[in-house]
């Protein structure tokens, strides 16, 4: 039988009641043995991201958690062959952002089997056996994209009357912010017949891929487009360099919403460029630091464990920008 931290604390406390010792004494030797994580990220594909990895590094440093950490690169594969690796090295949690929803059950019941928690965090899985994880701790991913399909009701009441047409630039394809973001944005602005989504394409969550997208709209229909929604701030930025080479002006010509709240999207609101970033705080380490210390401790855990976050158009951009840690 794998001896878990719970394990060998639960033989503890039994060694002391027979002895007629404290729990405390008997067990303070193995409690004051530092928490292993592994952690598997999904790759260093946005600012958002770089970010997201800080706050976990810095997260377990300042709460004397050992960090095992690995970068998939973006690729399912390599988020796999790392949770085996954990599971291999018997560490007390494992934790990971997945970079699609489906095709996890495999692995993670390899995990359950070896009596090894784990907690996802940002993203979401697809899997019918929800013991398969303890907590997803991170946004709430439908609910950003109605944010964004309601800043724009409400901007398309100032608009010239007739179709306003929309392109979008999807993330990773098969990942939850991608298809969330989708689904929130497109049940929103469906209350407005008007609003139309004409383009719709995936940038792959980076600031190279979205110029490259959103040059292949501006061929296409750019007389025609009204608004770029972007799935994050980095494909967003990209499209806004690919708008102006066109000779249009981002914020203006176009507008431009995006999601994720990092600097560099309130960077492009202060310069007129950016209408709106919905915000997605990455700041999720010190919560997950918790979570794991509570999961190993044998506490109940909440399932889902929202964040936190806000809305910012251009025009409290740069009020808001000296507070932004990100």
């Amino acid at each position: 039988m794998k001896m878990t931290r719970r394990t060998v604390l639960s033989a503890a406390l039994n060694l002391s009641l027979s002895l007629g010792l404290g729990f405390g004494i008997a067990a303070s030797a193995y409690a004051d043995k530092p928490l292993v994580l592994g952690f598997s990220q999904v790759g260093a594909e946005s600012e958002w991201r770089t970010a997201n990895t800080a706050s976990i590094k810095d997260a377990a440093k300042q709460a004397g958690v050992t960090l095992k950490f690995a970068d998939a690169q973006q690729k399912q594969e390599n988020q796999v062959k790392a949770i085996r690796s954990f599971i291999a090295q018997k560490v007390d949690v494992i934790a990971f952002s997945p970079v699609v929803e489906s095709g996890w059950d495999t692995v993670l019941g390899e995990a359950k089997a070896a009596k090894i928690p784990v907690i996802l965090t940002d993203r979401a899985v697809d899997a019918k056996d929800k013991s398969l994880y303890v907590t997803f701790i991170g946004s709430d991913f439908v609910e950003e994209g109605r944010r964004a399909g309601r800043w724009l009701l409400e901007r398309a009441k100032t608009m010239p009357a007739g179709d306003i047409n929309i392109v979008e630039l999807q993330g990773t394809v098969g990942s939850a912010p991608a298809i969330d973001r989708k689904t929130g944005f497109a049940e929103t602005i469906a209350a407005n017949p008007n609003l139309k989504i004409i383009r719709s394409q995936t940038g792959d969550f980076t600031r190279a891929k979205g110029k490259e997208v959103m040059e292949a709209f501006l061929k296409t229909d750019g007389k025609k487009i009204n608004v770029l929604y972007a799935h994050n701030d980095d494909m967003a930025i990209g499209a806004i360099q690919a708008i102006e080479e066109a000779g249009l002006k981002p914020g203006k010509d176009i507008l431009v919403i995006s999601v994720d709240g990092v600097k560099g999207a309130f960077e492009a609101m202060m310069a007129g460029k950016l209408n709106v970033t919905v915000e997605c705080s990455p700041l999720l380490g010190p919560q997950l630091m918790k979570v794991a210390k509570q999961v190993v401790a044998g506490e109940t855990v909440p399932k889902r464990i929202t964040t936190e976050e806000s809305v910012f158009p251009a025009e409290v951009a740069a009020k808001e920008f000296p507070n932004r840690k990100y």
